[in-house]
């Protein structure tokens, strides 16, 4: 005698389980962890109408000349920090102090292509969140008069891009002369 000494119908226990296996038939059993995984969130939207004015105004100073004095330092390194940052910054991206999240290799490309380029990588960069990147311009060994054509440009260009905080000259193991080390504005 089960139930404090009451007697069991065995065909109205055998009901109540099949009502209750019926109830449960769709319930999945939790991981060997014991806890539910909710699917993935949805990916941020992406702002088409700012890459879209970004990239726009890319196009417009295409043809504007270049002004070698905007916001760049004097000298052979190539160094930028925007204003009302410390100096300190600098020396951190000089040191090695971030790690390189992502490269662009810019060599062997036009003027031209190698702006666009450089604009479709920062705002992917942006866009994922990435802080420290490393652009590769050359050393222009092979350009007429042995001058580092896009070196120069860069410096403009980096300089006018609200996103990048600092850049400097990258580390002799990191290419040199020929390559820079830029810090980006976070999200």
């Amino acid at each position: 005698m089960k139930n404090g000494g009451k007697p069991s119908n065995p065909a109205r226990e055998e009901e109540t389980h099949s009502l209750f296996r019926a109830e449960v038939a769709d319930v999945a059993p939790l991981g060997p962890h014991g806890r539910f995984l909710h699917p993935g969130g949805r990916l941020p939207p992406i702002p088409l109408s700012s890459l879209r004015d970004a990239r726009e105004a890319i196009l417009e100073s295409l043809t504007e000349p270049i002004r070698w004095d905007e916001g760049a330092e004097t000298g052979e390194e190539l160094s930028y920090v925007r204003p009302g940052l410390s100096r300190q910054v600098l020396r951190r991206l000089r040191r090695g102090e971030w790690i390189v999240q992502a490269e662009l290799d810019l060599h062997g490309l036009t003027v031209a292509l190698a702006k666009h380029e450089l604009a479709d990588f920062l705002l992917e960069c942006q866009r994922q969140g990435i802080r420290c990147v490393r652009i590769v311009h050359g050393k222009g060994l092979r350009s007429p008069n042995r001058e580092p054509v896009l070196k120069l440009h860069l410096r403009h260009w980096l300089a006018r891009r609200q996103e990048v905080l600092a850049y400097v000259q990258a580390r002799p193991a990191d290419g040199g002369g020929g390559a820079v080390v830029a810090l980006l504005k976070g999200r």
